[in-house]
């Protein structure tokens, strides 16, 4: 699949940041109808939205190791249009692999490495804890949602600040903490935010053994350099960090272990002419 029409520019660093028309992480979550990608990085996080992947530091080392140092350093601005108005995020991603291809003649793949990881387990067998629940025994996606009186409070159900579901969210909570929540998702997919959301140097992988979908609420207070620290302001020590929060409101511990995964390595990569 391509774009109908493409464009690759620097960056201007004097120019005011361009806000990417929606997130180029590796959910499934819907983008905005249109067919329009617009956003401004470096070129490795593009390689990334193309391919589905977030790399940890490690397996970013891996996939830039003889790649050329300006793949992280210098900003792009890419603008484009699909040609169907309402494409899918994986639609977009393989127009973006075959744009890169041709632009930047990039030529990557992904290799077998035994690396270091953190399996989420659970901390009981077979008992979750109260802020996880089977998705089932809470409101129906397709139900009517009605915002709780007091989203924050230990009394409203798991997830149920969430509007909608397949998405995570975060609000403020009370003591300075954020709580993150989410409905009907599995816990893979828990999992693989959990190492986005923290940078534990490793991978995270589910291995709790249980299917289907859940909702959540996790309430922590996070470290200042953490990816939702802005929404708590200055930290505090009145509630439990991320890994405290997650063994006692959701039952799940990470346990450490390796695992073979499949990594993306760049093998070639251009720097695009202007156009």
């Amino acid at each position: 699949m391509e774009f109908e029409v493409a464009s690759i520019r620097p960056a201007d660093p004097s120019a005011a940041f361009i806000q990417p028309s929606f997130a180029l992480n590796n959910d499934d979550t819907p983008i905005p109808p249109g067919g329009r990608f617009f956003a401004e990085f470096p070129m490795e996080i593009y390689i990334d939205f193309a391919y589905k992947v977030m790399p940890t530091q490690g397996e970013r080392e891996i996939q830039l190791a003889h790649a050329p140092a300006w793949v992280s350093k210098e900003q792009f601005v890419i603008q484009a249009k699909a040609a169907d108005g309402n494409p899918t995020k994986d639609q977009m991603r393989l127009m973006m692999q075959s744009l890169l291809a041709e632009r930047c003649k990039l030529v990557a793949h992904f290799e077998r490495r035994e690396l270091a990881t953190l399996a989420l387990v659970l901390s009981k067998p077979g008992k979750l804890g109260a802020g996880l629940r089977h998705h089932s025994e809470g409101l129906p996606c397709d139900a009517k949602w009605a915002a709780p009186a007091a989203p924050g409070s230990p009394s409203t159900p798991p997830g149920a600040f969430m509007q909608t579901c397949e998405s995570f969210g975060a609000i403020a909570g009370p003591n300075r903490s954020v709580i993150l929540g989410a409905r009907s998702i599995s816990l893979n997919q828990l999992a693989a935010y959990l190492g986005i959301l923290h940078d534990f140097g490793r991978p995270v992988l589910d291995d709790t053994g249980l299917d289907g979908t859940f909702d959540f609420s996790l309430g922590w207070i996070p470290e200042q350099d953490g990816a939702v620290s802005s929404l708590a302001g200055e930290t505090s020590q009145a509630g439990p960090n991320l890994l405290e929060a997650l063994k006692e409101q959701l039952g799940l511990k990470l346990k450490p272990e390796k695992a073979p995964l499949d990594v993306l390595v760049i093998d070639h990569v251009e720097r695009p002419s202007p156009n």
